[in-house]
């Protein structure tokens, strides 16, 4: 006797079941696409139990009649596919015609749908895989679909769900991305307790924002599109004598400041054709995008909603349909990422204090009244005159020079500059800062950057901290995050023209490798020989470093070099030439740059303002820590309960 054989059918829809409903809100996903497939206006969801004891989803949509309601319930029916053509054009949030089957094999399921064209609606009861009834009944248009006790005859599936409190926020989070994707319709999700979800339909998207997010949250994104890209085709890509085809990719969103940073992907919505989706391409696109905004382990919050050519995504690649696969995915990654970090350098955004909590100024009721208890650790600050006079020695460079270009100072001079006395040569920080930001990079907001070019220094924290002012608040300036950005940038600009330069060493400094270090040394030399270093081998696994970026100190040639080793080492899965070119200058940068404990006069903070407000991304450095925060009018306003 043979040893293969057909499952039956019970037990071909339990493995179905497995793929396509993992948890209850894979159950309430598939309702909720199949109900705006149907083209609903309004959906309302009620969970009990998290989803485990009771989900029932309604709507308003088209409705279905009595042959449809039954069909609905056999494997691969569906109203969205024809033939196999349609799978590479997929317009519909549902396409497999495997929900239902799947879901009612796992529960007791009850279907009650009407459509306008029908005089009656249809009741279907489902348990457990089986048929239990059919009847007709009196129904309003639309769909209520009704699941009781998942999971009740898999028991070891049953033991795989988490407590009620997870799985709700999972079909809280669901809902959510929904309600943004769709924000000209209502959502409403109720739990015993009251609503977790109850939305209106909004008159933009930034509404549907405000209602799910808040204000808060609100205040802290950046909005940008909608835009217009087209995908640059290789001409390999266009058959001869053919059109090279130019695919429109149209983008909006919204991005958090930088200083806003998630430990985790929660924060971050991603829509394609306003589908949900979970994409590896899409998420590392985002990140690259806040590369050297942002420390690498931390996460922003970002929608961001994209539109294409259904034939350019393909979205049968997972039963659960939130992963999809791009048919240039290089490229859709590319445009995704530059289009980010253009708009993020085009706001500008700066980082603020965070307005402190009442409990955290230890504000008490006390007979009526507030009494606010602070306690300010003991710091130095000292401080310089609040009115600096004009000065002839400020800049070392050319006031009508930009940072990067023609006449622009060294690396070594940017670093002199405040390590060394008698180094300013030209005029005030004012003239030197409207001479190198570019006019187009000018905005009108008082909330941005700009403000940079009107800060007056006050002093010090602790040698570290520069203390400014502007008709916009307070500042402090981290001066060794700000020099780092400045220096930065300029490396950056050098490497480009292939104009970084370097110094020799009095004596070559010997590194001493492991194999593997050994192998990632060979990978990355010609971009650290691009990048100012001159080394060649010495021995087994051993090399001798001969030169080094000029501006870059002696006593910290070591621990530059062992740290580009350990980044290499640890990113080596992800090396291409880009990110060594970046790791390269974030790290020169940072060993370059002016320290903390460093006390620096007056003119000197002023030059240090003068040339951070000059470069394309002023609020944070290299490593994606802030270089600024503001504490504005409005907050000391408040801090001092004068508003």
């Amino acid at each position: 006797m043979g040893r293969i054989r057909i499952l039956p059918d019970n037990v071909a829809n339990k493995i179905a079941a497995g793929e396509v409903v993992e948890r209850p809100a894979s159950v309430v996903k598939e309702l909720l696409e199949n109900s705006l497939d149907a083209g609903a206006t309004r959906v309302r969801i009620d969970v009990e139990a998290g989803g485990k004891r009771r989900i029932q989803v309604v709507d308003d949509g088209c409705g279905m009649g009595r042959d449809d309601a039954m069909l609905a319930f056999e494997r691969h029916a569906t109203s969205k596919l024809r033939s196999a053509e349609d799978l590479l054009s997929i317009s519909t949030l549902g396409f497999r015609g495997e929900a239902l089957p799947t879901i009612g094999a796992v529960s007791r399921l009850l279907l009650e749908t009407h459509s306008p064209e029908e005089r009656e609606g249809t009741r279907v009861e489902i348990n457990g895989g089986k048929l239990i009834a059919v009847d007709d009944a009196g129904l309003p248009s639309g769909t209520s679909i009704t699941v009781n006790d998942l999971f009740y005859n898999t028991p070891a599936r049953r033991k795989f769900l988490r407590a009620e409190s997870t799985e709700l926020s999972h079909i809280s989070s669901l809902v959510t991305h929904y309600a943004l994707a769709y924000p000209d319709k209502s959502f409403q999700l109720r739990t015993a307790t009251g609503d977790l979800v109850n939305v209106s339909p909004a008159a933009s998207l930034r509404d549907r924002v405000f209602q799910l997010l808040g204000q808060e949250t609100l205040d802290e994104i950046i909005e940008f599109g909608p835009l217009v890209k087209n995908l640059e085709l290789p001409a390999h890509a266009t058959p001869p004598g053919e059109a090279p085809e130019r695919p429109e990719i149209r983008f909006r969103g919204f991005l958090s400041r930088p200083q806003i940073q998630k430990l985790n992907r929660n924060s971050i919505y991603l829509f394609v054709n306003r589908r949900m989706v979970r994409d590896r391409v899409l998420l590392h696109a985002i990140q690259e995008a806040y590369r050297n905004l942002m420390p690498g382990h931390c996460f922003p919050v970002a929608l961001l909603f994209l539109e294409m050519p259904h034939t350019e995504v393909d979205v049968n690649v997972h039963p659960s349909k939130v992963e999809v696969r791009f048919r240039h995915q290089t490229l859709v990654h590319d445009l995704v990422r530059d289009t980010l970090r253009e708009a993020l350098i085009a706001a500008r955004p700066l980082p603020a204090f965070p307005e402190p909590a009442a409990n955290a100024t230890g504000a008490m009721e006390s007979g009526g009244r507030n009494t606010i208890h602070t306690t300010t650790p003991s710091a130095a600050l000292t401080l310089t005159s609040p009115t600096v006079q004009p000065a002839t020695e400020r800049f070392p460079f050319h006031a009508a020079s930009p940072l990067s270009g023609e006449g622009a100072p060294t690396m070594r001079e940017l670093t002199d500059a405040l390590y060394s006395p008698g180094q300013f040569t030209v005029t005030a920080a004012s003239e030197i800062a409207a001479a190198v930001v570019p006019s187009a990079t000018v905005t009108e907001n008082p909330d941005q950057p700009m403000d940079l070019r009107e800060l007056r220094p006050l002093g010090q924290v602790r040698d570290s901290f520069i203390v400014a002012s502007s008709a916009s608040g307070l500042w402090l300036i981290d001066q060794h995050a700000a020099h780092e950005r400045v220096l930065y940038e300029k490396f950056v600009f050098d490497r480009d023209q292939g104009a970084v330069e370097s110094q020799r060493m009095l004596m070559p400094y010997i590194l001493r490798l492991t194999p593997a270090q050994m192998s990632l040394w060979s990978t990355t030399l010609s971009e650290m020989e691009r990048s100012g270093f001159e080394a060649e081998p010495f021995g087994q696994n051993t090399i001798a470093v001969k030169a080094v970026p000029a501006s870059v100190r002696s006593d910290d040639v070591e621990k530059l070099l062992r740290e580009l080793i350990e980044t290499f080492e640890r990113e080596s899965r992800g090396y291409t030439d880009e990110t060594a070119r970046q790791r390269i200058a974030a790290s020169v940068a940072c060993h370059s740059a002016i320290k903390i404990n460093t006390p620096l006069e007056p003119r000197k903070m002023e030059w240090l303002i003068a040339a951070l407000s000059a470069t394309r991304f002023p609020m944070s450095c290299a490593h994606g820590r802030p270089t600024v925060l503001r504490y504005g009018m409005k907050e000391i306003l408040k801090a001092f309960h004068r508003i």
